[in-house]
């Protein structure tokens, strides 16, 4: 698929640039400017990499309010989509579609993601955990948290899950990291698009050939049905095996390094027997860093009014979840991590229809790992200062690309 540019009808020479940048020291915080807009109004037009100004939209409720809008499109081929980056030849599956079409795509895949399916996948993933903590415990009392932990951990459970070889991780997750770079040019990001699709595609075709157990053979019979074509299962793989894995390890990771950085909100976590205490923690984080920190692009695909201005047909608009999250409004003291509170309103899984399909696993597998990696491992501590750390700035999921701890 190629994009060209589609410069807005109205231009606004004032409006900030999007993505704003993050302060220097606060890795854990949105970035100033985006609570200075939410102080200052809850609408307001930025300026995108190709001159585009869509709508910002800053404050919770505006926000979920128009995530379940049926007049908003999640559609990246309608004009005035805000792309966060250019687009060619990198293809699209169902959650950048529109009902009734995302909808009947979305139902192929969604048996294996419900809360009562996914909790019977706990005891493989706590064996996991327990696994890889061991292969630390075993080794030099030092380790780069995201390459022996954070990214295996759901790297195996996707596998699992889809029937992918994890022999295959180095392969899916090196194309993975660049197709989600901003960083990248396109022909980098279509061509690692393409990695992904070809390999996949063989991947269905081995399992049309000799079905088994997983989600990848279950799309096999959907397309052997007439009900899925062979490139649109493949690219339902890509975005599982994508999403199954990058977001996951990431809220691992820099979860691991706020609580490092809070140790009083750590002792709560490690100490804590009641089950409850765990799962607040992991909703907790999920609002305090929601790694998505780009925005759900959306367009309009009427006039919408809301909070006093009126989005028009055809322009585009911005939720970034990360400020949403952070709304006054909603969570009091919202910049303080604190395990304690009730933070399951948080919208870093998105909010309406397009919200994400894997958040009862992503949750299932937080809860495994943050209610035994402390306890197994009481004495770690973060192995460099936070400023020699470096933040993934430049991709459309936030974290950190390596975490040197100890114990």
């Amino acid at each position: 698929m190629t994009s060209t540019v589609r410069p807005q009808e109205v231009q606004a020479p004032s409006a900030p640039e999007f993505p704003m940048p993050r302060a220097a020291g606060c890795p854990f915080d949105p970035p100033p400017a985006l609570k200075t807009e939410q102080e200052q109004g809850p609408l307001r037009k930025v300026r995108l990499w190709d001159g585009t100004t869509p709508w910002l939209v800053t404050r919770y409720t505006d926000q979920r309010t128009l995530l379940a809008d049926p007049r908003v499109s999640a559609d990246i081929t309608r004009p005035g989509y805000p792309s966060s980056a250019p687009v060619r030849g990198t293809g699209f599956s169902f959650i950048l579609m529109d009902d009734p079409e995302h909808a009947r795509q979305r139902r192929m895949v969604t048996a294996p993601f419900t809360i009562r399916r996914v909790e019977t996948m706990r005891p493989a993933v706590q064996k996991i955990v327990d696994g890889l903590i061991d292969d630390m415990l075993s080794g030099p009392p030092r380790t780069d948290l995201v390459q022996a932990f954070a990214l295996p951990v759901p790297s195996l459970v996707i596998c699992e899950l889809l029937g992918v070889p994890y022999s295959d991780h180095d392969f899916f997750q090196e194309n993975s990291r660049t197709l989600i770079s901003r960083g990248a040019a396109p022909e980098e990001r279509a061509a690692a698009h393409g990695n992904l699709l070809g390999y996949l595609d063989e991947l269905m075709g081995e399992k049309i050939a000799r079905p088994a157990e997983d989600l990848l053979s279950g799309l096999g019979t959907r397309i052997g049905a007439g009900e899925l074509s062979r490139r649109e299962a493949a690219e339902m793989g890509v975005l599982l095996l994508l999403a199954g894995h990058e977001t996951t390890a990431n809220m691992i990771a820099l979860g691991t390094l706020a609580l490092l950085e809070h140790p009083d909100q750590l002792a709560l976590l490690r100490d804590a027997e009641d089950p409850e205490v765990v799962v607040r923690a992991v909703e907790e984080l999920l609002r305090y860093l929601n790694i998505t920190h780009t925005g759900r692009r959306r367009v309009a695909l009427e006039d919408i009014e809301v909070a006093g201005e009126v989005i028009r047909a055809g322009e585009g608009i911005i939720v970034p979840n990360d400020i949403g999250n952070r709304d006054p409004e909603v969570f009091t003291d919202p910049d303080r991590l604190d395990l304690r509170r009730d933070a399951r309103r948080h919208v870093a899984f998105g909010f309406g229809v397009h919200q994400c399909l894997g958040q009862p696993l992503a949750r299932m597998e937080l809860q495994v790992v943050y209610g035994t990696l402390y306890r197994r491992i009481p004495t770690l501590r973060l192995d460099a200062g936070l400023e020699e750390l470096s933040f993934k700035h430049d991709g459309s999921v936030y974290g950190v690309h390596e975490l040197p701890v100890a114990w």
